[in-house]
C-alpha cells in the first residue's frame, strides 16, 4: 500500500510540472552556458544614481544568519567557502552579472516591467537547476533593492528567495557588503 501511495504522489508531481509555465519563468534569465568571473571587491564600493530616464536595481547576496533554520555544519562550511556561492542575475532574458558570496551588484533598468531571474552558477546539474523569480515596475529615477538568499531544504537541496526589500534595508545591506566585480568567462 506505502509503493503505491509513493508512485502515486510521484506520478502526480511529475504530472503537474507544466514545462511551458517553467520555460516561461525562465525567460527571465540568460543563456544557460554563460558563466562568470566573479570577484568581491571590498576596496571598490561603489554607489550610484539613476541615468536619466532610467531606474536603478541593486541586488544584494545576503549569506548571513538563517532564523529557525537548522544549518549542519557542511552546509555552513559550504557557505564559509565563498568559491562555491556564486548566483547570477538575470533580467528579462540577459544576464545582468553575478555575485559571490555576500555582495552586490547594481545595474540600470528601463521604466517599465522587468522580470528578475536568481540561478546558482554550478557544474552540478541539481544545483544549476535552482532558481529564484521577482518582478517589478521600474520607474524613472528610483531606485530598487533585492535580496538574495539560499537557504538549506529537506533532502540535501536548497532554496532560493529574491525578494524587493525596502531602501533602508537595501542601503544597510550594500553598506555590510563589498560590490562584485564580475565578467562572463570566456
Amino acid at each position: 500500500m506505502k509503493s503505491a501511495l509513493v508512485v502515486l504522489l510521484l506520478a502526480a508531481s511529475a504530472f503537474a510540472q507544466d514545462p511551458g509555465a517553467v520555460a516561461t519563468a525562465e525567460s527571465a534569465c540568460g543563456p544557460r552556458t554563460i558563466r562568470f568571473d566573479v570577484k568581491p571587491d571590498a576596496a571598490q564600493h561603489p554607489t550610484a544614481q539613476p541615468e536619466p530616464g532610467k531606474a536603478l536595481v541593486y541586488v544584494v547576496e545576503d549569506l548571513g544568519e538563517c532564523p529557525g533554520c537548522i544549518v549542519s555544519s557542511s552546509f555552513g562550511g559550504f557557505f564559509n567557502s565563498v568559491d562555491n556561492a556564486v548566483t547570477k542575475i538575470g533580467m528579462d532574458g540577459t544576464w545582468m552579472g553575478a555575485n559571490r558570496g555576500s555582495s552586490y551588484i547594481f545595474f540600470a533598468a528601463e521604466a517599465g516591467e522587468h522580470h528578475l531571474c536568481m540561478n546558482w552558477q554550478s557544474r552540478l546539474q541539481e544545483r544549476a537547476r535552482a532558481f529564484a523569480m521577482a518582478n517589478f515596475t521600474a520607474e524613472e529615477g528610483k531606485v530598487y533593492y533585492f535580496r538574495e538568499r539560499v537557504f538549506p531544504g529537506h533532502s540535501g537541496d536548497y532554496v532560493f528567495e529574491l525578494d524587493p526589500v525596502n531602501s533602508d534595508e537595501g542601503k544597510y545591506l550594500i553598506a555590510l557588503s563589498p560590490a562584485s566585480v564580475s565578467h562572463p568567462k570566456k
